[in-house]
């Protein structure tokens, strides 16, 4: 009887928080949508008694404007609220692996160690969570073995997500691969990938790019052409190409033509930000 009344009172938790948001952060939610994460943040400060969902979207605005400690604070608020949500021990997790990266050599290390700590807490509080999976397995290949990571534990992982999702599952296998330098293997995983999801344009993409990696340029201009064929006007395509040709030191012209298109094309959160296709744009020769 006790398990049943915590779970009902899970649920009621659960679709009270669905049903308390508001207008304003609504309209905040919009705008972090369209990218725009000043204005998004002006409507969420005119909140008062913020809540959970409203402190996360406030770290989530700071965290994609490289304000890595303003997010880790909010998203600390938001968790004390709760503690076990596995979203924003994942979404921690994000803040202190930026903050190993861009930080110093003597604060780097303890951001990595904190930042596998809330990735594993994530994956334990919810195992489903596919997104936190992804995160911690990129740790454990990533990361050498006196921080936590390793192959064998993001071999184990992979398996996991591979019980998820399963073409993910071969991508995260062909990263398993092409760490260890057995390219053949990647490139059988990255096919298997898009074979699994015929309709995405990312598998696409990743082979694409793995190909490029490998000097087969022609076997990859096909697959990028097919990506567009299949998504003419997806900014996750122009940019992965424009970013191939650039670092490559070819087809610029065909770059600095994608990287402007893409800067006029509507961004979400999930693309990458405009200050990187700038960046880009100027290495082409703009």
């Amino acid at each position: 009887m006790r398990g049943l009344l915590a779970f009902l009172l899970t649920i009621a938790v659960s679709a009270g928080s669905a049903l308390a948001k508001t207008p304003a952060w609504e309209r905040a939610h919009e705008l972090y949508q369209r990218t725009e994460y000043s204005q998004a943040l002006s409507v969420l400060d005119g909140i008062p008694n913020q809540d959970v969902d409203t402190l996360q979207l406030i770290g989530q605005c700071y965290f994609m404007q490289g304000e890595y400690k303003q997010a880790g604070e909010a998203f600390e608020k938001a968790l004390a609220l709760a503690p076990r949500s596995s979203e924003l021990h994942r979404l921690l997790g994000n803040v202190y692996g930026r903050r190993a990266e861009t930080g110093s050599m003597l604060t780097a290390p303890g951001n990595a160690k904190k930042a596998r700590q809330y990735f594993e807490q994530a994956v334990e509080l919810d195992p489903y969570n596919r997104e936190a999976a992804s995160n911690l397995f990129e740790y454990y290949l990533e990361a050498p073995s006196f921080l936590g990571g390793g192959i064998e534990k993001a071999q184990t992982l992979a398996k996991r997500i591979a019980t998820l999702d399963m073409p993910a599952g071969h991508h995260a296998l062909a990263q398993l691969e092409g760490k260890q330098k057995r390219y053949d293997a990647a490139e059988q995983q990255l096919r298997s990938t898009v074979a699994l999801a015929p309709r995405q344009v990312g598998p696409l993409i990743d082979l694409a790019k793995f190909l490029s990696d490998r000097g087969r340029v022609k076997e990859s201009d096909e697959k990028f052409e097919e990506a567009a064929h299949m998504a003419p006007n997806s900014p996750e395509v122009m940019f992965a190409r424009a970013e191939t040709y650039i670092q490559q030191k070819r087809n610029l012209a065909d770059a600095r033509q994608l990287l402007q298109r893409y800067l006029a094309s509507p961004l979400t959160p999930d693309d990458p930000p405009r200050e990187d296709a700038r960046t880009l744009l100027s290495e082409a020769g703009h």
